[in-house]
């Protein structure tokens, strides 16, 4: 039964690549995946856990500050003031081993941005994107390695259904009802055209 079941589904594959209308998804190049591996976004939010987690645990203590990386810089003075009583001993030695996590992470994602940078130029595509009113090196290297065929799409409008840019479909009876847009598609891309986007718009 299982080897009839291959042969069914060899069959199937045979079939839909003879069929002109199958679209298929282009192969990535070992430099676009590698592109694809910067790892900005977790690097991101492993910054904003250690950034929250050290001010919860200074705020048992009643030490707060601002919002902002500004707030965070004034909290690490609090924690390397030896002359601070409000802080237990115990207490700074944790807050310093978070401190010690948090600025390798912040060198990480300014390596991380020079790369992404340097990737964006490195391109011919990449430099013409960022001629685009919103579209800086992070969108750029993020856009050429994902798509890595833009003729294997008939239009823009096309693509924007890839990504997920376009609405829900909800019609009937000749009747057209547009909902939110699908986010079918590729998230990351997604969120920094959004972003994109509202930066021209303000």
């Amino acid at each position: 039964m299982f080897e009839s079941r291959k042969s069914e589904i060899a069959e199937a594959i045979c079939e839909a690549v003879t069929r002109p209308t199958m679209r298929f998804v282009p192969v990535k190049s070992p430099e676009q995946q590698s592109v694809m591996m910067l790892v900005r976004l977790m690097l991101n939010r492993q910054r904003t856990q250690i950034s929250n987690t050290l001010r919860a645990h200074l705020s048992e203590f009643g030490v707060v500050a601002p919002v902002g990386r500004n707030g965070i810089e004034q909290l690490l003075v609090v924690v390397n003031d030896q002359n601070d009583d409000r802080i237990p001993a115990d207490a700074r030695l944790c807050l310093r081993m978070l401190e010690a996590q948090l600025r390798v992470v912040k060198q990480q994602i300014l390596e991380n941005d020079r790369r992404v940078r340097a990737s964006a130029r490195e391109t011919e595509l990449g430099r013409r994107l960022m001629e685009i009113p919103g579209v800086g090196p992070l969108l750029a290297s993020a856009f050429v390695p994902r798509v890595a065929d833009a003729h294997a799409f008939k239009s823009g409008h096309c693509l924007s259904a890839w990504i997920g840019l376009v609405p829900k479909q909800n019609s009937s009876g000749g009747k057209e009802k547009l909902g939110s847009i699908s986010k079918a598609g590729n998230r990351y891309l997604r969120q920094l055209l959004v972003v994109g986007a509202m930066a021209v718009r303000r």
